[in-house]
């Protein structure tokens, strides 16, 4: 009996050259030619369903620091999908901290002109009142984005569809 392959799903909102350079370098990690059994589904944030999120078995995000917070676009994919995904919320609506058993791992970037603080924060808070778990170090690039930061995204993206490999 054939088993199915692993499946790492990519949500990002990459509106700028910045973002879309550290994307593609975070797609082109989760292809490397080590990595076997795993199929990378990839959704910008605003078509990203809680279908595909139930579906996968682990997670990228990518989103720039609009403001001091993640993107219009990454929030609308988490209010979309947060109750449905195994979201947990406190008695006064706030997230919670998520189910222990069978969390999934899951990676973050997030690209600021100035400083990604409460971006990151506010996608860390909303992830783990999900059933994830952070998997690897957040990337944060704030100005420019360089050869060392891309050859990060690289490693991001290699290095959590190498922990899906079968």
């Amino acid at each position: 009996m054939a088993t199915s392959a692993a499946r790492l799903l990519v949500v990002h909102h990459s509106p700028t050259t910045s973002l879309r350079t550290l994307t593609d370098a975070v797609l082109a990690g989760t292809r490397d030619e080590v990595i076997e059994g795993v199929e990378v589904v990839v959704r910008p944030a605003l078509e990203a369903s809680a279908e595909d999120v139930l579906a996968a078995d682990g997670y990228l995000l990518g989103t720039p620091a609009n403001f001091g917070y993640m993107s219009g676009a990454l929030k609308h994919f988490f209010d979309t999908v947060f109750l449905q995904a195994g979201g947990a919320l406190s008695d006064d609506g706030s997230a919670a901290e998520g189910p222990a058993g069978g969390r999934r791992p899951f990676g973050l970037w997030v690209h600021g002109r100035y400083d990604t603080t409460g971006a990151v924060r506010s996608v860390l808070t909303i992830a783990g009142a999900l059933p994830w778990t952070r998997a690897a170090d957040v990337l944060e690039v704030v100005g420019d984005v360089d050869d060392a930061h891309e050859a990060a995204a690289y490693e991001l993206g290699a290095t959590l569809a190498a922990l899906l490999m079968p």
